[in-house]
């Protein structure tokens, strides 16, 4: 089935959210298309006449958009297939409850309509390269969250996900064998033990991976992994670290726990996060 996603700004809204949909049939087949940066009316007539044009075919196609312009917005609507307006159906009732009207302008949520918001995010990523797997420990004290983790367990792309969606200073640091011949946290991280979150993964999972990294090696094997996930799990207790299992999680899934235990942190006042396990909802990778 055909879907397209089309937006005056970057698509990511509506591809984030009609694909929150689409998830729910997944008996189906969809192939889907963004169209994004739709900035005019004549850009919009035209997305919409290539669009009308599959209306007669054999499988009638789905439209979601998230335009904000109320004119490029309008002109969407115009389509002959049915379209999800994401924008159109929520800004009445907030303008309504807020009692004020909203801009109605394009890239306000991921592009730099909030200058600072923008450049705190930058900064985010900008330190998450810096300190990624353990590459340096300049200015280590300013990390929101640092993660731990053997390797290949998803430090790395959570990191990213943290600092790019949310702004956060995250750093990840790799548990080695040498890390691990015992239960205290490596010393760069030492005092940072507070904002420490251990990442875990299955055995399988993570020699799957490492084998396409490395294959037939020891590094990969799955010994060496059970090895290391066995003792990464021991430092996590001893220092009653809260962890998430990352094998059947995704990113979203992952940095959303992380988030979350962050914030009853911070609602107990003591700084330190909930110990125990946390597991995404749902699981879906």
């Amino acid at each position: 089935m055909p879907v397209f996603f089309l937006s005056d700004s970057t698509g990511i809204s509506a591809e984030t959210m009609g694909n929150a949909l689409l998830i729910q049939f997944p008996e189906l087949h969809f192939d889907r298309t963004l169209v994004p940066f739709i900035s005019s009316v004549e850009q919009a007539r035209e997305v919409v006449a290539q669009i009308d044009e599959l209306a007669d075919g054999p499988v009638t196609p789905l439209v979601f958009t998230t335009a904000a312009v109320d004119e490029v917005r309008q002109e969407l609507l115009r389509c002959r297939v049915p379209v999800i307006d994401f924008f159109g159906m929520h800004m009445d009732r907030v303008e309504e409850v807020l009692g004020a009207r909203g801009l109605r302008e394009a890239r306000r949520l991921h592009g730099v309509g909030d200058v600072r918001r923008y450049n705190d995010r930058m900064a985010a990523v900008e330190f998450a390269i810096e300190h990624d797997d353990g590459q340096s420990s300049r200015a280590l004290e300013r990390a929101d969250v640092v993660l731990l983790a053997p390797s290949r367990c998803g430090k790395t792309p959570t990191a990213m996900y943290l600092a790019l969606q949310h702004g956060l200073f995250v750093a990840n640091y790799p548990l080695v064998d040498e890390d691990l011949e015992t239960t205290d946290l490596p010393r760069p991280v030492r005092a940072l033990a507070d904002r420490c979150f251990g990442l875990t993964t299955t055995v399988t999972r993570l020699s799957r991976v490492r084998q396409e990294r490395r294959p037939d090696s020891r590094y990969a094997s799955e010994a060496q992994c059970r090895s290391e996930l066995r003792r990464a799990a021991a430092m996590y207790d001893a220092h009653r670290l809260p962890t998430v299992d990352t094998s059947a999680a995704s990113v979203e899934e992952i940095a959303a726990v992380v988030i979350q235990t962050l914030a009853r942190g911070r609602r107990r006042g003591s700084g330190r996060r909930t110990p125990g396990r946390a597991t995404p909802p749902g699981g879906n990778a």
